[in-house]
């Protein structure tokens, strides 16, 4: 029986995740400014309304006709109408009646077209054909007049005009949602929920519905605000509650009759409706983007092991960052210098450390290669230090100098005044840097005038220059071409002459020519080679390919799982690497194949982040392993001559290396 529950737990997750997930999900709303913004100002409409009776200073239907058409006062502090009659107070008790119809329209849109959005996108077949077809039907049908037939039916009745309205914008939303629906389908985790025997209803509830929240939650908001929109239009036409009842449309109804008399008696309201329509998008889009951060985190039980593994990993990182802290600021040659970072992605129970306490240096004029597997933390270690961590992630310790200066406690705006004109970046999909819609030069000249105040004009020229300084032919032609008109050769030049605009000192090259032939690759090389000649700029390559490192790289660091496990110069690397993960790498390099005989491979995989063991990170893999590498945090040895390796079995490693003849 208790195995049989833990299958099950298993099967449908941790109820403690998904719970904190949720509470977290406030919490990122409200971290949001404009969302934070909105949702106070939406709780403070709703509350005020509520209260009515409690905080309006006066009857808002008591006339005063020794006060009329005043403006504010300690009396009246939104002044008063053409009655004399408090403004303050008939928009307290306006607004009543204005947002139960918004919440009536609402909850009947969504209770229609939930379900079936969801329903039909997952189920596809008839079902689908028949919806779509029922929904094509409802969207032909005008909904105001509709909704105006149906206020003539019912006597003015509100309520009645709310409803039918709800079941005819359904169809819009409805058919929005089938399609975020038809996408989620589409997923592997969704075939995996089905191989483990759940049914339809438990995959639309567990899986699709959360996955098309944020959707909804964009809709609703959309809804909302139309809904308030057409609430208050047919109170400004004289249908819902008969005068002197008060409700935001006819207030402003009220107040267009007395423009030409009295202009400020219509600002209180339509600045209202005005703000609380605005609010209902603003709280929207911050709930999509918090609920796509949710689900987007790693979601993991919280059990008594994996808390003492996290407050262990917790005084290493700790220890790590004060010994960070002790260091003092680099030599003057020395460009960058990285000690102790360590970078979280989530918060609380979700943390998930991806790098953790990176050292290595970059003096200038240098190349330094960043080497390791996918799922290393290459990338992530080099969008630290450009400040460009993805949303979510953050430098939990360590120190990050540049030029002499510490820049780990740099505020965004900052760091934007360093990339581009001190750092700058290349990727490995040189498309991503272009935008299709604007001509290659056009993109190159905005780039340089952020950089450099000076004319279009001279930034053409200076583009062009760009252009031809990374070896384009006829540079004036390619600066008249869009990005799909190059090749990827071409483009990846171009993206260089970019990140070159702003004249930086360190060149950050995340895989530049992984997606390039081997002869495009060269030149791209060569071309990296003769920049940094004559601009004495330094270069981090971040790269996989041991044949790269060899050709361009003066240094190499080794990372693997999030931790830096070796550094030598490249001639020391290739010549004696130190660590088993080095020789291991170096080995099942095709480079080094040897004619008849099978390329060796590393076994297993790299840990994901949050799975990392206790102890040295490679011990799964490690052929040379022994208890005492699989306990405790594991220095980082120094063998002299700037050489170090993150392991407690270098001279067995060696030794067994070189029984073997591997040079």
């Amino acid at each position: 029986m208790a195995e049989r529950r833990r299958r099950r737990r298993r099967r449908q997750g941790s109820p403690r995740v998904v719970a904190s997930n949720r509470r977290n999900l406030f919490v990122d709303v409200m971290r949001r400014p404009l969302g934070a913004a909105a949702a106070v100002y939406l709780a403070l409409v709703v509350l005020a309304s509520a209260l009515a009776p409690v905080l309006a200073p006066h009857d808002p239907l008591k006339q005063t006709l020794s006060a009329v058409r005043q403006g504010p006062s300690a009396e009246y502090p939104l002044g008063t109408d053409a009655m004399g009659r408090d403004l303050l107070s008939r928009l307290l008790y306006g607004g009543q009646e204005s947002l139960i119809g918004v919440a009536q329209a609402l909850v009947v849109a969504l209770v229609i077209a939930v379900p079936l959005g969801i329903a039909s996108g997952y189920f596809g077949g008839w079902f689908d054909r028949v919806v779509m077809r029922c929904i094509d039907i409802n969207m032909a049908i005008p909904n105001l007049i509709v909704t105006l037939a149906v206020l003539a039916i019912f006597r003015n009745s509100m309520f009645a005009a709310m409803v039918v309205y709800g079941i005819l914008v359904s169809a819009s939303a409805a058919r929005v949602i089938r399609s975020a629906a038809l996408g989620v389908r589409e997923e592997l985790y969704i075939d995996a929920a089905r191989t483990t025997g759940l049914g339809g209803l438990q995959i639309l509830v567990r899986h699709i519905f959360p996955r098309t929240l944020g959707v909804i939650i964009v809709q609703a908001a959309m809804l909302s605000a139309i809904a308030l929109g057409v609430q208050t239009g047919l109170a400004f036409l004289g249908f819902g509650p008969p005068p002197p009842e008060p409700t935001w449309g006819g207030m402003v109804g009220e107040a267009s009759s007395m423009l030409q008399f009295h202009t400020w008696m219509i600002l209180p309201t339509a600045g209202v409706i005005t703000l609380t329509t605005l609010a209902f998008g603003l709280l929207g889009d911050a709930v999509r983007d918090a609920n796509a951060e949710a689900i987007q985190r790693p979601m993991r039980p919280s059990t008594p092991r994996s808390r003492a593994e996290r407050g262990q990993a917790q005084a290493a990182r700790v220890a790590a960052a004060e010994a960070a802290d002790a260091v003092s600021p680099p030599p003057a040659d020395t460009l960058l210098s990285v000690r102790g970072l360590t970078v979280a992605f989530g918060s609380g129970d979700d943390e998930t450390i991806v790098v953790d306490g990176a050292d290595f240096d970059i003096r200038r004029g240098e190349t330094v290669g960043l080497v390791g597997e996918s799922g290393s933390g290459k990338t992530v270690t080099a969008m630290a230090v450009l400040g460009l961590l993805a949303q979510g992630g953050r430098v939990l310790s360590g120190r990050i100098w540049f030029d002499g200066v510490d820049i780990s406690g740099y505020s965004p705006a900052q760091y934007r005044a360093l990339r581009g004109t001190k750092m700058a970046m290349i990727s490995q999909e040189p498309m991503v840097a272009l935008d299709p819609a604007f001509r290659i030069g056009f993109q190159l000249a905005e780039v340089i005038r952020t950089h450099h105040k000076i004319s279009w004009r001279a930034a053409r020229k200076r583009a062009v220059e760009l252009l031809a300084a990374v070896r384009l032919p006829d540079p004036e032609h390619v600066a008249s071409l869009y990005p799909h008109q190059v090749s990827g050769g071409m483009a990846q030049r171009v993206a260089i002459a970019i990140a070159l605009a702003g004249r930086p000192e360190l060149l950050i090259a995340d895989e530049p020519t992984t997606a390039l032939d081997v002869t495009v690759q060269a030149e791209i090389l060569d071309l990296l080679r003769a920049l940094q000649r004559r601009l004495g700029m330094a270069i981090l390559f971040v790269t996989h390919d041991w044949g790269v490192v060899a050709d361009i790289c003066d240094r190499a660091v080794v990372m693997y799982a999030g931790q830096v496990v070796e550094h030598a110069t490249v001639v020391e690397m290739f010549r004696d690497p130190l660590h088993p993960y080095t020789q291991a790498l170096q080995a099942s390099d095709p480079h080094n194949a040897v004619k008849g005989e099978p390329l060796p491979t590393i076994g297993g995989v790299v840990p994901p982040p949050g799975h990392w063991p206790q102890g040295c990170h490679f011990a799964a893999r490690c052929r040379f392993v022994t208890d005492a590498c699989r306990v405790g945090r594991i220095p980082q040895e120094d063998r002299g001559e700037g050489r170090d390796a993150r392991c407690i079995r270098i001279d067995v490693a060696r030794a067994a290396r070189v029984e073997e003849g591997v040079r």
